[in-house]
């Protein structure tokens, strides 16, 4: 029988950012030294708080923006030295609404399609439109569409020259909790079609609910990067709340040292522990608070959330154990 041997071959990153810094002429350091690989394929999730520079990032790689020092490959294109083969594999969904208000929806998806040198093609234009659910607007105006509307135009507008990567910034600022979700599906539908998408939000339950992998900048350095589902078991914390059939007034000596909290007014005590560890502790615990006759009636458990992980990290304000994907 003859033996066949696969070899995975690891494609480049679709965008491979080295030593990337921004000063301002005001002297601002919006970026410093920032190292990042965007997987081919990947939703990437980039959090942080106002003025983190994840805008600035994102205007740097869309051409918008000049770098100071490093450099920046979209598709293995170098966006100062190759910029207009750069820039035809970007698309770019600003946050803010701006559109021809007087423009119908069809005219200005096909004029930007026409604004990177690509031949007309109605037949690209309708299927974009009809998985924007656009299409039944087409002949609309664009400033007598609502605002959900409106950003799934800058969408269909941005993916018009059929870029392979597209950029997300705050795609759903402004935008309520259905569209939000019919939002999320598109964005699925997108990555499912081979298009990589980098999103920022301010919306955590966002990065949780779509992302790959989460990014997280602050004051310009990009202090973590790593895939969410190992984000949230290495930095996780679980809590287990333990209500009590008689409030304490404090926690007894005899419990110092363990990472416990009174709550509810003396009626809960919450422990915390860490998810890597293999002991818990609670067994523990539970034996020590029996024998100091501290009775609860029912205990429940949670997990962190990405918003708690997120507020530490930021907090922490120093790169951990940020790395650059292979």
């Amino acid at each position: 029988m003859q033996a066949f041997l696969t070899l995975e071959i690891a494609l480049p990153a679709i965008i491979s950012i080295r030593q990337l810094s921004k000063i301002y002429a005001s002297g601002f350091h919006a970026l410093k030294s920032v190292d990042l690989d965007i997987e081919r394929g990947e939703i990437f999730a980039l959090l942080g708080p106002n003025g983190a520079g994840k805008t600035t990032l994102i205007n740097i790689v869309c051409g918008i923006v000049r770098l100071s020092s490093g450099r920046v490959l979209a598709d293995g294109h170098d966006i100062v030295s190759d910029y207009r083969a750069a820039r035809g594999k970007i698309g770019l969904v600003p946050q803010e609404l701006s559109t021809d208000a007087f423009e119908t929806v069809w005219s200005t998806v096909s004029f930007s399609r026409g604004l990177f040198g690509k031949p007309p093609d109605d037949a690209y234009i309708e299927k974009v439109l009809r998985e924007l659910s656009l299409w039944d607007k087409k002949d609309n105006m664009i400033m007598t569409l609502s605002g959900g509307m409106k950003r799934r135009v800058l969408i269909a507008k941005a993916l018009s020259h059929e870029p392979q990567i597209l950029f997300l910034d705050e795609p759903t600022a402004g935008v309520d909790v259905e569209l939000r979700q019919g939002m999320w599906q598109m964005v699925r539908r997108l990555r499912d079609s081979g298009v990589t998408i980098i999103l920022t939000t301010h919306y955590i339950e966002e990065a949780e609910e779509m992302a790959d992998r989460i990014g997280v900048i602050s004051k310009g350095e990009l202090i973590v990067v790593e895939d969410k589902a190992v984000l949230m078991r290495k930095l996780g914390k679980k809590q287990l709340t333990l209500s009590l059939r008689a409030p304490l007034l404090r926690i007894p000596d005899a419990l110092a040292g363990l990472p416990l909290e009174l709550t509810e007014g003396g009626h809960a005590l919450l422990y915390t522990f860490d998810t890597q560890q293999d002991e818990t502790g609670i067994a523990d615990l539970l034996k020590r608070l029996a024998g100091l006759g501290i009775e609860f009636k029912d205990l429940h458990s949670s997990e962190s959330s990405l918003e708690d992980i997120f507020v530490s990290l930021v907090h922490a304000g120093k790169p951990t154990h940020a790395r650059v994907s292979a």
